[in-house]
């Protein structure tokens, strides 16, 4: 009786490490992941909490007298569905349509959804999204399908490549200079007319936009360590796919 007992004392603080780890790992700020724990420890009694977010780890304590617990975070995606979702479920403890019991089993599903479309939907749309970024960047309407192909061909590699090496600064450099080779052939078969434009219009599908945006919204938040970290991540990207086309110009 007393370990049950224990186990559901410490169900709220779960619940609230829970919400906080798929939040993060979704590519929501450090800033909301805190927010949105401290109200659900708010609604769920644990007054006095704390918690302390960075990208690769969170620290949760319930009160001043009790331990704080650890989570690490090693793999981190973009899925806003899943913020949201816990967002919402944070709205409903708050107000009382759901109990502790029923949000840790919510939370479970959540995080155990796959959201992410497959492969093939993400490197058509990453091909199509580079063939318009290409004109969008003023080039020409024979730049299009190189702009297509190389953008696909290069999401393709990053995806598997990231998938064989679990470092993402190897599989963004692989991918930028695949896509700088591709746009150089069909530059130098008549395929394409400005190189420039096609190599650019290939590689936004690798830029890290939400990692910069986050990055600037945690430092105006006044999470300096979060947004530094989160800047510097997104420096080593730009730096990846900017050394990989590098290399492609010195080779040619």
């Amino acid at each position: 009786m007393n370990d049950m007992a224990a186990v559901q004392g410490q169900e709220p603080v779960q619940v609230c490490l829970l919400a906080g780890k798929i939040m993060l790992q979704s590519g929501a700020e450090t800033y909301r992941v805190e927010d949105t724990m401290t109200r659900m420890a708010n609604a769920l009694g644990l007054s006095g909490s704390h918690s302390y977010v960075t990208p690769t780890g969170i620290v949760f304590q319930s009160g001043e007298a009790e331990s704080a617990k650890l989570i690490r975070i090693v793999e981190r995606t973009t899925d806003l569905q899943k913020v949201s979702a816990v967002n919402d479920i944070s709205r409903k403890l708050h107000s009382g349509d759901v109990t502790v019991a029923e949000a840790h089993a919510l939370l479970r599903e959540i995080e155990s959804e796959k959201h992410a479309y497959p492969m093939p939907v993400q490197m058509a749309a990453a091909a199509l999204s580079s063939g318009c970024f290409t004109l969008m960047f003023r080039g020409q309407a024979e730049d299009f399908l190189p702009g297509i192909l190389c953008g696909g061909v290069g999401f393709a590699a990053y995806l598997l490549f990231h998938r064989l090496v679990k470092v993402k600064f190897f599989a963004e450099f692989t991918a930028a200079l695949i896509i700088g080779l591709l746009a150089t052939g069909f530059v130098q078969l008549s395929l394409g007319r400005d190189l420039d434009k096609i190599i650019i219009g290939s590689v936004m599908p690798l830029v890290p936009g939400l990692l910069i945006t986050n990055a600037v919204r945690d430092l105006m938040a006044g999470h300096l360590v979060s947004g530094l970290s989160r800047g510097a991540e997104a420096f080593l990207t730009a730096f990846a796919i900017g050394s990989g086309i590098a290399v492609v110009f010195t080779l040619i």
